[in-house]
């Protein structure tokens, strides 16, 4: 799977100058975790997470500790640029998902903008996304690998079990080859077996 075959291409964005009450109210609004920051070419200029306004926004609480709570900094952010993530991860459209799935699984990073060559915003995409396509129920996986197979003009059968594809009647290493990069194209594939005797009618 490609980058592009899953990201979200209508993504809430928000502006350096945005008011951070405003941005807390869009990620509630659209239940979204983060938010790309970007610039009026649409360039990639940092990344606002639930974390970032969390840390600018909640105060303590006095019934917590049942004394007075220490005087605060009177440097109260607020605007995004205040708090936001600067330089931030990202990945291109044509990268591979599993790629992704490391950047995110390696940091607390719940979600990626997607850029272009010129770092222009075209999309993001997040854990959820990634989860909500390997769910895809086995029936839809199979439908999707026999009509690619089909596409390539090849009689093989396929069946699925649990997101593992197998593949039976490729016989050659280029046959055998072929079936496992085609299937291992379709989203919700976890694993793909060539099975290479062709069954019996």
């Amino acid at each position: 799977m490609l980058v592009h075959e899953l990201m979200t291409t209508d993504v809430v964005t928000v502006r350096v100058d945005t008011h951070v009450k405003q941005a807390l109210t869009l990620l509630d609004k659209h239940n979204i975790t983060s938010t790309p920051v970007v610039d009026s070419k649409h360039h990639v200029v940092g990344v606002l997470s639930e974390a970032d306004l969390l840390r600018a926004s909640v105060l303590h609480d006095p019934r917590a500790r049942m004394s007075p709570v220490a005087e605060e900094s009177g440097d109260v952010a607020r605007y995004v640029e205040d708090v936001m993530t600067r330089h931030p991860m990202v990945i291109e459209p044509d990268a591979d998902v599993a790629e992704a799935v490391e950047l995110m699984t390696s940091t607390a990073v719940k979600s990626l903008p997607v850029v272009d060559a010129r770092q222009r915003l075209v999309g993001m995409i997040s854990r959820h996304d990634v989860v909500h396509r390997l769910a895809r129920a086995d029936e839809l996986i199979k439908e999707s690998v026999d009509e690619l197979l089909d596409q390539l003009g090849v009689g093989w059968l396929t069946t699925v079990d649990d997101g593992m594809v197998s593949v039976q009647g490729p016989r050659s290493r280029r046959e055998r080859d072929l079936a496992r990069t085609a299937a291992a194209t379709v989203a919700g594939v976890r694993s793909v077996d060539i099975l290479e005797s062709a069954p019996r009618s």
